[in-house]
């Protein structure tokens, strides 16, 4: 078997096929907010009645969230959203279908606003448009500078290593901030990993589309199930320690901020870019992280 995998055109050589990833993942993003609504009711509803752990969710409220109907069908949702995710990243850059998923941010703002009958205020809407411009920002630099090359290997391994550590360092910070219900703590821990998944499961589906399945692709496929499911008990800690506005919008700006990290630093998708590109980068980052602790602030759940 090949060792090396190949990918589809640069970013600016879009294929009509790769174009039509866009929408794809545009729908996703619907998905995934309104998904994500109906798993913060649920998780509230069962903490309503089984009360709330001072470090975390029990086995005993996860398993009361199985007979949770909001929760439930949030999951679906969540679950088609990740089926459209993986269609899109299969057919088309990352860098450009990936950060998309901010879109769900404004659909999640507005549902939560229109259901709960209580106004975002001034501030917590200048957060929003803070984090999708910082992530919108963040895009144009991928997409103009962005480039995707063979990956080798070593570089796949190197992904694999790098997750192995930020495991470890989740596992260890959990025991230590567990018990203080930051949702932030639960949010970027989340989005880290999730990170992770997007880039090992874009690398995965295209090694056996190109029939370059190997050893270390199993390792990655480990690598994504284990991220997955850390990362998603971390997002419904944030369920229940803050709002379904606040996790989407650290999914979506921490998400996409890991992924393309990835992809530019171990995966040389910015090779040749100029020096400016890369300090573009790093204030798009800065202002969509910006946003998020704005919102972390303003939103009316934190405020009460």
């Amino acid at each position: 078997m090949t060792p090396d995998l190949q990918i589809p055109d640069a970013v600016q050589n879009l294929t009509p096929f790769q174009a039509l990833m866009i929408p794809v993942a545009l729908v996703g993003a619907v998905f995934l907010s309104l998904g994500a609504q109906f798993q913060s009711r649920g998780v509230q509803r069962v903490e309503a009645r089984l009360g709330q752990q001072s470090k975390g969710l029990s086995v005993r409220h996860v398993l009361a969230l199985l007979g949770s109907g909001n929760w439930v069908l949030g999951t679906i949702m969540l679950g088609a959203a990740i089926v459209l995710q993986l269609v899109s990243i299969t057919y088309a850059p990352l860098i450009v279908v990936q950060p998309l998923g901010a879109v769900a941010l404004v659909v999640t703002t507005w549902f939560s606003s229109r259901s709960t009958g209580v106004p975002l205020g001034t501030q917590a809407r200048r957060a929003v448009w803070t984090c999708i411009g910082g992530v919108g920002l963040f895009v144009l630099i991928a997409a103009l500078y962005g480039r995707e090359s063979p990956i080798g290997r070593g570089q796949l391994i190197t992904v694999l290593v790098v997750l192995a550590v930020v495991l470890t360092l989740v596992v260890i910070s959990f025991r230590l901030v567990a018990k203080r219900r930051n949702a932030l703590y639960y949010i970027i821990g989340a989005g880290i990993l999730y990170g992770f998944v997007a880039t090992l499961a874009k690398v995965t589906l295209n090694r056996i589309v190109n029939g370059t399945f190997d050893w270390v692709t199993a390792f990655a496929i480990v690598g994504v199930v284990v991220a997955s499911a850390v990362g998603a008990y971390f997002v419904q800690n944030a369920y229940s320690s803050g709002s379904a506005d606040l996790v989407i919008a650290g999914l979506t700006v921490v998400d996409p901020i890991v992924a393309v990290g990835i992809g530019v630093i171990v995966l040389d998708e910015a090779a040749g870019a100029p020096v400016g590109a890369g300090i573009g980068f790093l204030v798009a980052g800065a202002i969509a992280i910006t946003g998020v602790f704005l919102l972390a602030k303003h939103h009316p759940d934190s405020r009460r």
